[in-house]
């Protein structure tokens, strides 16, 4: 990576504030940036860092306002944030790409393989799969039997997709992510012991969805568990066994799905929630970190937050009392017998 100021605010339609011909050949964070590297202020909590960052560009917003002088080159766009992400992907795709496939490779006669793809070390393809173009399988990624995977799809090392799932274009799973394994299905008998449910279903993961590392979403019982398109889901999640998650829908690490519960588009979850099953969640919902779903929610107006999830406003007012209570409780025990002795 090598880029004067002038050509990144080019490529990004922004304009230059100082030395467009300064270079820089690599990115840093705002509080640690040093010479030559290429940084960005789009949360107002990093603003002082601006006027002492040794970084030798900084990407600000169009509406930013220097309170006092900045030595580095500033390049002004719609939304820095958005434009770093423009810049990130723009020097990961000029990276050599890896193609051909392994000869420690053991891909079934049958498969169907796509242009320009790269199977790596130890992976295993099964019968009847399809492998679309441009794919890549890093080693050790696992393709079960009758699994079809889309194009430009890169499977880092130790993916498994489990048989008959279906995978669309430009999707992104990180390692050790396990697609289409069974779901948590067991049926208590009179003895008091379990027996196993089959799973018979399918995963479905829709086109520019990617999967963090070391998440699960397990196989439908019956029909088909569905990742709509633009569905971006963190390392360490856990989807039940025929669970829908609708468009765009993005949810942090540790976030648990409960069989048959229904996800809206445009949600937002933050670390750590916890949805019962069978739930149906309404378009654009927010949910703070840890929060715990038991019901049905239609109210996307506000965000939630808690065990049981309410509206965030009336979690803080909550909140704010539940931090007093072990100074009230001895008020109210003394507001108590103060009571019963003037009973008697």
């Amino acid at each position: 990576m090598t880029y004067t100021a002038q050509q990144i605010a080019s490529y990004l339609s922004g304009t230059v504030e100082g030395d467009a011909s300064v270079v820089v050949t690599n990115f840093s964070k705002i509080e640690e940036g040093s010479e030559g590297t290429l940084t960005f202020l789009a949360n107002p909590k990093y603003t002082p860092f601006i006027y002492s960052t040794k970084a030798s560009i900084v990407l600000v917003n169009n509406d930013f306002v220097a309170e006092q002088p900045i030595s580095a080159t500033l390049i002004r766009v719609e939304n820095a944030y958005e434009c770093l992400a423009k810049l990130l992907n723009l020097v990961s795709s000029s990276r050599k790409e890896k193609t051909g496939i392994d000869t420690k490779a053991a891909i079934d006669p049958s498969a169907k393989l796509g242009k320009d793809i790269f199977v790596g070390s130890f992976c295993y393809i099964g019968e009847g799969s399809e492998i679309g173009d441009n794919t890549k399988l890093y080693p050790q990624v696992y393709i079960g039997d009758h699994v079809r995977i889309g194009n430009n799809c890169i499977l880092y090392p130790g993916v498994k997709i489990m048989d008959g799932c279906l995978i669309g274009n430009n999707c992104i799973f990180q390692s050790s992510a396990v697609i289409g394994g069974d779901g948590f299905g067991f049926a208590p008998k009179s003895s008091g012991e379990y027996e196993k449910i089959a799973q018979i279903g399918n995963v479905i993961i829709e086109d520019d969805v990617e999967i963090g590392a070391n998440t699960t979403i397990d196989r439908a019982t019956m029909g088909s568990t569905i990742i709509r398109k633009g569905v971006k889901l963190d390392n360490l999640i856990q989807v039940a066994h025929n669970v829908e998650i609708d468009e765009n829908t993005v949810a942090a690490a540790q976030v648990g799905f409960a069989g048959s519960t229904k996800i809206g588009k445009n949600c937002m979850i933050g670390g750590q929630c916890g949805f019962a099953g069978h739930l149906h969640i309404a378009d654009g919902m927010m949910f703070g970190a840890q929060s715990g779903i038991p019901s049905n929610l239609t109210d996307a107006s506000t965000p939630y937050m808690g065990t049981p999830a309410i509206p965030v406003k009336q979690y803080a007012r909550a909140f704010s009392v539940f931090k007093k209570l072990p100074v009230l409780y001895p008020e109210i025990e003394k507001l108590i017998k103060e009571h019963e002795k003037q009973k008697k």
